[in-house]
């Protein structure tokens, strides 16, 4: 879709940014199209706390709740309030957003309204994230059973039959568990239609850690650490989204929660490898969609993935570069990653052998900020019909 097109469906789309009062409509309070929930739901609003953020107030009064129970054994059958948001009339194709550490469903928020007039979008915030819960006695935050709460979010809460499922960060490595998890099953209760994956420390081998990304992996977090982080106050001025970041991870103490919710990486690097096969094995169509300006998670590993697991596959893959865009594309390029996902669910990817004049007919309309298309890799002898004889004494003329 050109951008001419994407501005007048934004222009159409209800804006995010009025507050309006906590109640029991179904995400609608905005003009959206309501859906139908099944499944027991409940609001646990944390009643004490100030929102300096209009964006992120109306984020949260719009949203709803349902209860989870972790099937984690540590977790004993804990149970946590889940919240959530959808957007878009439900008639239309399904599109499930999984979002990544330490922030929430809220990177979605201005991606969004390039979507919702044609598709009917699902997001959440898992436990320890976002408006969540985020109990820090033990609890254990693990993507298996993150991937499991997916499943049931998908069936019982939201009610779909065949989805296409977006993912980003710490979402891609639930979006992996939740694949082999529906993959393993000879009989499926919905369909995954497409897969897409953005950035993500996704192979860590590969990733730019800092010290204190892998301080988080320690057995015992530093109580000292995390008290002096608590206490500092919260940003309430600055740009919007910098003030909606600060009160939606201050919401339910994200701070004390991140050393507990940081130690996913350690599950991630005991299964990432299982995880990158089944990827390689899905029948699922993929789009892996990288910011380049990435340096935590640089593209060396959107590369890796593309090249090992996916760039041979039979089933229909794509992976595209958004050169302006950092970790958070969603941010950085919304309407340039909604553009992609329309790409690939409307316009279709093209054939290997039909990429060379895609990727002409997308050159010659490219901005600064138009993602590129990086092709398969099938790798032939080059040969030039009519061309003169080679030899190392020089060309017959």
């Amino acid at each position: 879709m050109d951008r001419r097109s994407f501005l007048k469906l934004a222009a159409a789309s209800p804006a995010l940014v009025s507050p309006v009062s906590a109640g029991g409509s179904h995400g609608n309070a905005e003009g959206y199209a309501s859906a139908t929930v099944i499944g027991s739901q409940s609001r646990a609003p944390q009643t004490d706390f100030t929102l300096y953020s209009p964006l992120a107030e109306a984020w949260y009064r719009s949203g709803e709740y349902f209860e989870w129970t972790s099937t984690t054994p540590n977790n004993e059958g804990r149970r946590v309030n889940v919240f959530y948001r959808t957007f878009g009339n439900r008639a239309n194709p399904a599109l499930v957003i999984l979002h990544g550490y330490p922030t929430s469903s809220f990177d979605f928020r201005e991606m969004i309204p390039f979507l919702e007039e044609d598709y009917f979008v699902a997001v959440l915030d898992f436990p320890g994230f976002g408006f969540s819960d985020k109990p820090q006695d033990g609890y254990s935050y693990m993507l298996e059973d993150d991937a499991k709460l997916v499943d049931h979010f998908v069936q019982e809460i939201v009610g779909l039959s065949r989805f296409h499922l977006l993912t980003h960060d710490r979402g891609g490595s639930v979006g992996f568990a939740f694949l082999g998890n529906y993959l393993a099953r000879e009989e499926k209760a919905y369909e995954i239609t497409y897969h897409f994956i953005s950035n993500g420390g996704l192979f860590l081998p590969l990733a730019n850690l800092s010290q204190g990304q892998y301080d988080t992996q320690r057995a015992v977090p530093d109580p000292e650490r995390t008290r002096q982080q608590q206490v500092r106050p919260r940003v309430t001025e600055g740009t919007p989204q910098r003030v909606a970041n600060a009160d939606i991870q201050a919401f339910n103490d994200g701070i004390g929660a991140r050393p507990y919710v940081g130690k996913y990486l350690l599950e991630r690097a005991a299964n990432e490898y299982r995880w990158l096969d089944v990827l390689r094995e899905s029948p699922v169509p993929t789009a892996l969609i990288w910011g380049l300006q990435d340096t935590v998670n640089p593209p060396r590993i959107g590369n890796h993935i593309w090249y090992t697991y996916l760039d041979k596959r039979a089933v229909e893959s794509s992976y595209w570069i958004l050169p302006t865009a950092g970790h958070y594309l969603q941010w950085d390029e919304p309407e340039e990653m909604a553009g992609i996902v329309r790409t690939c669910l409307e316009a279709g990817i093209p054939a290997p052998e039909d990429e060379n004049a895609f990727m002409r007919t997308l050159a010659r309309n490219r901005t600064a900020t138009s993602p590129v298309y990086m092709g398969r890799s099938i790798i032939e002898n080059v040969y030039f019909p009519g061309a003169v004889a080679y030899s190392p004494d020089g060309y017959s003329f």
